[in-house]
């Protein structure tokens, strides 16, 4: 018997970077695109301390208080109305901007439409690769410098930049019960977000 889906596989990428920071998410198809805002930051380990947006369709979506253009901009259309259900069996591709002075650009590609039983009620990260930048760090090609200074011991900036970054910075972590245990709480109240990657355990005997 036919089953209408009831939730969304995602591959979600950061632009510009390579090798690719990437998550692959299952989500609620009945969630809206400002509960998809709070799951790529819980995903993407970011801390929601800048603006955001999607673009979908050449269309603009997000909150309208915070992005209203009042230089004659592109309309912002509230994402509190958008569920992913309304683009149900479109093989789609849309960008979710964070932070408008990095612009960090998520490439969002719905790779499949699930019906699940029972029905998901939190979102899910099913695989993924490679620790998101620092905040603040100066969008994509200044994130290459400063992978260029930490791994440097010798760079005139090696120590403050590894400082900033909480002391420890590993390209290339990914803990997968870490990111889904922050999307099981992205919605509750007084979540505290992880400015810093965790640092590694020392090795006992």
């Amino acid at each position: 018997m036919y089953q209408p889906a009831n939730a969304v596989r995602l591959h979600v990428s950061l632009a510009e970077i390579d090798p690719p920071i990437w998550r692959r998410l299952v989500v609620p198809s009945d969630w809206t695109l400002d509960r998809l805002h709070l799951v790529l930051q819980a995903a993407f380990s970011w801390t929601d301390s800048h603006l955001h947006e999607f673009r979908i369709g050449g269309l603009r979506y997000g909150d309208p208080d915070q992005l209203e253009d009042g230089f004659g901009g592109p309309q912002t259309f509230d994402y509190t109305g958008v569920r992913l259900a309304d683009f149900t069996g479109q093989d789609l591709t849309f960008t979710y901007l964070y932070d408008f002075g990095d612009d960090w650009t998520h490439v969002i590609r719905i790779e499949e439409w699930l019906s699940l039983d029972p029905l998901p009620r939190q979102a899910e990260c099913t695989e993924g690769a490679r620790a998101r930048p620092p905040g603040d760090v100066g969008g994509p090609w200044s994130y290459a410098d400063f992978l260029e200074t930490i791994r440097d011991p010798n760079h005139e900036d090696h120590s403050s930049n590894l400082h900033w970054a909480g002391g420890h910075f590993d390209p290339d972590w990914f803990d997968i019960d870490l990111i889904n245990k922050d999307l099981r709480n992205t919605f509750r109240k007084n979540t505290s977000r992880r400015l810093h990657q965790p640092k590694p355990k020392p090795s006992g005997r």
